[in-house]
């Protein structure tokens, strides 16, 4: 409330001095009505009662376009309702007679038992097929659900079913029927938005129903906490409260369009803090249509292994030397370490080491943009991908396939080529490798899925390792990364390492 208070007292502040004869352009002081103005511009005894009025109109004239967003999005904001089942193991009830055994109480594993949970959240109306109405909210909301209801603004309430989930950027669709006419939300372009833009949050937080705060956007292009939030999507951070229950509410814009779904906080209290992410609704609308149409997102999908390679500070980079033997070093972009067999990528001409900055004409600078630009593309099309080779630019056709629903699909390591990651020798490799003095070549920094029981790469099956320094390809002496990858690709059929592990000469074959 002191934060609130205090934004609409500075929020007036501004509109008071910028009135008509209220202070002076020049910062002197001077009279008002016979009342002295200060150097600052603030009046030390009773203002103008015109220049109040006038003030007041303005601050109004706010106030009433609040009203005006209020009424369009609250009816348009739904409460979500949703029951879950819950196993958890109980522990094991002890005889008195255990104690006989050495058996202490509680020891035991005990039965596994349901419980249910019950769980709040928000949902925004998007759209209306016949007489069923579609509902945006959080796959994190409804994911485990066994029972959901919706509530409305006006508190009709409808028993509602999933449509389609997606954990990758936590969006799901849930619907209802009615024959009833309801508002439906008016999607805005989240592209337009700026930091520094005003915006309201919508939603039920701690199941106040129908609340609305304000805010600004604090910043755009958030990433979230890895392994802790969606992957495929960029997130917009807003200081407008949210809490516990806004999840799956909207963000909206002063004209009252959707521009986010508000999806979590970072709070080390576990509420609000100032630090609110929505996902952008640009990222959703091909979802929704997705959902509603097919019952699941589909993802464009390329079909390689990307990663970053540049660093603010050269002693910090994940891939030592290679930026700066393929001449992209200061490049945005995301690099091609590796390719999945009959994948699209390998189709359209893409090789290990190309590095990829722009996609359909947008700027990928580094992997997630990449991830999620591929994701957002409308598979069996055919789109262009800028990248560099070998210091060279050039532009591929490739036209993309559909992003297979099982994920352990797609990174099945026995699908790679060639399933190893290389970087240059430095001095911190040579000494923690224990590589000899004057041995030169790459060294074998990472085999994808050397964890892995069913790893079935080709650098795998041949017996590579993490440590080995690769000299030569096919007979060409290997110095850099660009020799690495050229002569790689050069072959045209079988592919012959010779390397040195620690201190051993060693021939490696690989079928292409």
């Amino acid at each position: 409330m002191r934060k609130r208070t205090a934004r609409i007292a500075c929020f007036a502040l501004v509109v008071l001095l910028a009135a008509p004869g209220f202070g002076s352009a020049s910062g002197r002081a001077e009279r008002v009505s016979g009342q002295d103005v200060s150097q600052s511009g603030v009046v030390t005894a009773a203002p103008n009662p015109q220049v109040l009025a006038e003030a007041a109109r303005n601050l109004e004239t706010i106030q009433y376009s609040f009203r005006e967003v209020a009424k369009k999005v609250l009816p348009v904001v739904v409460e979500i309702d949703v029951t879950e089942v819950v196993k958890r193991q109980t522990p094991q009830l002890q005889s008195p007679f255990d104690w006989f055994f050495n058996q202490p109480p509680g020891g035991g594993k005990g039965d596994e038992r349901q419980f249910r949970r019950s769980g709040l959240g928000s949902g925004i109306l998007v759209k209306k097929g016949g007489g069923t109405y579609f509902v945006l909210t959080n796959n994190h909301v409804v994911d485990a659900a066994t029972n959901i209801s919706v509530k409305l603004a006006d508190q009709r309430v409808f028993k509602a079913k999933v449509v389609g989930t997606d954990p990758r950027r936590d969006l799901a669709v849930v619907a209802f029927d009615s024959r009833d006419a309801i508002p439906l939300a008016e999607l805005g372009d989240s592209n337009e938005l700026q930091v520094g833009d005003i915006v309201l949050a919508v939603g039920n937080p701690l199941g106040f129903e129908n609340t609305l705060t304000m805010g600004i956007v604090s910043a755009l292009g958030r990433r979230g906490p890895s392994g802790q939030v969606a992957p495929n999507t960029d997130y917009i951070q807003t200081d407008a409260a949210i809490n516990q229950g806004n999840s799956g509410g909207a963000l909206v814009n002063v004209r009252g369009q959707v521009i986010g779904i508000n999806t979590w906080i970072a709070a080390p209290t576990g509420g609000s803090v100032g630090l609110g992410f929505a996902i952008p609704v640009n990222n959703a609308k091909k979802a929704i249509d997705d959902f509603i149409a097919k019952g699941k997102v589909e993802y464009g999908w390329l079909g390689v292994m990307p990663d970053d390679i540049q660093a603010a500070d050269p002693a910090n980079e994940s891939y030592p030397g290679v930026a700066k033997d393929l001449s992209i070093s200061g490049v945005k972009g995301a690099l091609v370490i590796n390719v999945y067999r009959s994948s699209p990528a390998e189709k359209g001409g893409m090789l290990p080491g190309d590095y990829i900055t722009r996609v359909n004409g947008q700027d990928t600078p580094d992997r997630d943009h990449l991830i999620q630009t591929v994701g957002d593309l409308a598979a069996g099309r055919s789109y262009d991908f800028d990248i560099v080779r070998y210091g060279e630019r050039t532009r591929l056709s490739i036209k993309l396939g559909v992003r297979p629903d099982d994920t352990s699909e797609v990174t099945s390591y026995k699908y790679l080529w060639p399933g190893v990651t290389v970087v240059r020798i430095n001095d911190q490799i040579r000494q923690d490798a224990g590589i000899q003095k004057g041995l030169e070549g790459v060294v074998v920094a990472y085999l994808p899925g050397s964890d892995s029981a069913d790893n079935e790469s080709p650098a795998s099956i041949a017996g590579l390792r993490p440590g080995d320094v690769i000299s030569q390809i096919n007979g060409h002496d290997v110095r850099t990364i660009m020799d690495f990858y050229k002569y790689l690709n050069d072959a045209k059929k079988d592919v012959t390492f010779k390397i040195n592990r620690k201190g051993t000469d060693v021939t490696i074959g690989l079928g292409k």
